[in-house]
Parts: structure tokens; C-alpha cells; sequence
């Protein structure tokens, strides 16, 4: 059995998470919710970046129907960012050889 240095793992899993933390910071998803008609971008710390609505959408009248879209999207960009972070979070532990991951 190899050695388990716990100083070397703790400095290994400070340096995955700063790297963590960076890409977090530098992903950006874009989604859309009916049809185009709302786009949301979200970044990996789960901010929003941006909400563009298409003035049809507005000019309709139907409010309950836009406040659903913008739902939707924002919700589906939250999302996309879980499955980002997690498929990435998984890489970096595979990495550290951490016995069960």
C-alpha cells in the first residue's frame, strides 16, 4: 500500500479549488425558455448575467405567461451550471487518488 501523506493531499485539494473557483468565475451558460422569446446567462457562482426578453413576448400582455419563461429559464441555466460544476468537481477528485472517488 502507498503512503498517505495528509499535508500533501490538503495542499493537492487547496490548489484543485482555487482552480475550482476560477473556472467557476470564467463559466457562462446561456439558456433560452419559449422558443427564444427569453435567454438568461448565468455564471458558475450562480449569478445572473443577463436577461434579454423579446419585446412580442412584453407586447402580448401576458404577464403570468413571461414571469413563467423567465422561471424556466433561469432555472434550467441553474441547472446546466450544477451539472458543469459537478462533471468538473468529479475530474479534480479522480485526479487527487483519493481512495473511493
Amino acid at each position: 500500500m502507498g503512503s498517505f501523506n495528509i499535508q500533501e493531499m490538503l495542499s493537492q485539494a487547496r490548489k484543485q479549488y482555487e482552480v475550482l473557483q476560477k473556472k467557476m468565475q470564467e463559466t457562462v451558460v446561456e439558456v433560452s425558455s419559449g422558443g427564444g422569446s427569453v435567454t438568461v446567462k448565468m455564471d458558475g457562482r450562480k449569478q445572473l448575467v443577463s436577461i434579454k426578453i423579446d419585446p412580442e413576448v412584453v407586447q402580448s400582455g401576458d404577464i403570468e405567461m413571461l414571469q413563467d419563461l423567465v422561471t424556466a429559464a433561469v432555472n434550467e441555466a441553474a441547472r446546466k451550471i450544477d451539472e458543469t460544476v459537478q462533471s468538473t468537481v468529479g475530474g479534480m477528485l479522480g485526479g487527487m487518488g483519493i481512495p473511493g472517488i
